[in-house]
């Protein structure tokens, strides 16, 4: 009998991934156990966002390990979706992984800096920041969406496209939450310059995710 080889894919730096964004939570409610419960209701309560607008910080310690933990989970996310709607040619492997992670960071900090820009040209600094805040806010929240079903695509529910319509629907609900709670909250605020954040939105936020997605087509 001649030996076959079989090629057996391993998951382990996947659950390497899935514990660094767990350990990650962890960590922050460890460090202010109030803020953490204030984050995980924040789609119902905005006592997360407004506490923080009020302290006038962008970034704290707290947010950044959110913001790290969404695009660890985003990144695998993006990458078991190409691969299971047959975009992906390859098989997954960790230096794929770390190619959309890396793409993904540069693409979130390129958006920080022109968003940062756009308040500093239009003399609204602290403005703009807030939307920034609010905005990474709920993506932040939305990234625990994410987790949960990057944990069903790889240990339970293999290549489901259930689970990946599932998710893009609730990261586009509640992302659409924020937006919706964003105008409601600052709706005094965003009239006088209601031209300028219609074209903020279909600059820094609509148009570049049309581009992405006429890439991934074509």
């Amino acid at each position: 009998m001649n030996p076959i080889e079989k090629t057996i894919l391993s998951f382990d730096w996947m659950t390497l991934v899935l514990f660094g964004g767990l350990i990650l939570l962890a960590l922050g409610k460890y460090l202010d156990h109030s803020k953490f419960l204030n984050f995980l209701i924040l789609p119902f309560n905005d006592k997360y966002v407004l506490f923080q607008s009020k302290k006038g910080q962008l970034f704290d310690w707290f947010q950044l390990l959110l913001t790290i933990f969404q695009i660890l989970n985003l990144s695998l996310f993006i990458l078991i979706m190409l691969h299971v709607l047959g975009l992906l040619e390859n098989e997954m492997e960790a230096q794929t992984y770390f190619i959309v992670f890396g793409f993904l960071l540069l693409f979130e900090f390129s958006k920080f800096i022109l968003q940062m820009f756009t308040g500093f040209v239009f003399n609204n600094t602290k403005f703009i920041g807030g939307i920034i805040f609010n905005k990474i806010s709920y993506l932040n929240f939305s990234s625990l969406v994410v987790a949960l079903a990057n944990i069903f695509l790889v240990y339970i529910l293999k290549d489901s496209k259930t689970i990946i319509y599932g998710t893009l629907f609730l990261i586009i609900a509640i992302n659409g939450i924020g937006i919706l709670k964003l105008l409601k909250n600052h709706q005094n605020t965003l009239f006088p310059y209601f031209v300028y954040f219609i074209l903020y939105l279909c600059t820094l936020e609509i148009a570049p995710l049309v581009l992405i997605g006429s890439f991934i087509k074509g």
